[in-house]
């Protein structure tokens, strides 16, 4: 139905559960997201204001989709630079999960990052970003709670990392 660099919608004709005809939407993301779940050795999570054109301004973790062929932590390296300008010594694979799966093929891979050092951010304005900050896990929590983190894909993220670090 549409294409773009980013996106592919598709309409399929389908057989429901019932066995009637049925139409189904999809969009279909390209390439994979990458998420880091980035811990300062103060045990403090990075985390990002973000405006996004679909949803507004909101706190997320540093993420970003991946370069044609590029292998997931080499995104995860480049978002967690431009983004918050931090470099990471250790990373973690935490998993993938799939993004809003009724409507959308859109994978999710999750990365912990430690072993933390501050250079200097280089893709802030380009990427809407206002600022980057440091929080302990009792405010991340707070932030869930009340909803000031509402993106679906960082909540997952912090989960994974929640159960990486046995904060449970």
């Amino acid at each position: 139905m549409y294409a773009n660099a980013w996106i592919r919608v598709l309409e399929d004709e389908t057989v429901r559960p019932d066995g009637t005809d049925g139409l189904f939407g999809v969009v279909e993301v390209r390439q994979p997201a990458v998420f880091v779940v980035a811990v300062t050795d103060a045990d403090e999570i990075v985390l990002v204001t973000i405006d996004r054109y679909t949803t507004g301004s909101g706190v997320e973790v540093p993420a970003g989709s991946s370069d044609d062929d590029e292998v997931p932590e080499t995104t995860a390296r480049r978002e967690l630079r431009e983004e918050t300008g931090y470099a990471a010594e250790r990373w973690t694979w935490l998993g993938r999960h799939w993004a809003n799966n009724g409507v959308a093929r859109a994978e999710v891979i999750v990365f912990l990052a430690r072993g933390l050092s501050l250079h200097s951010a280089e893709g802030q304005e380009a990427e809407g970003i206002s600022g980057a900050a440091a929080y302990p896990w009792s405010d991340v929590r707070r932030m869930l709670r009340d909803g000031t983190i509402s993106d679906s894909e960082s909540v997952g993220a912090l989960m994974l990392a929640a159960l990486e670090l046995e904060l449970f």
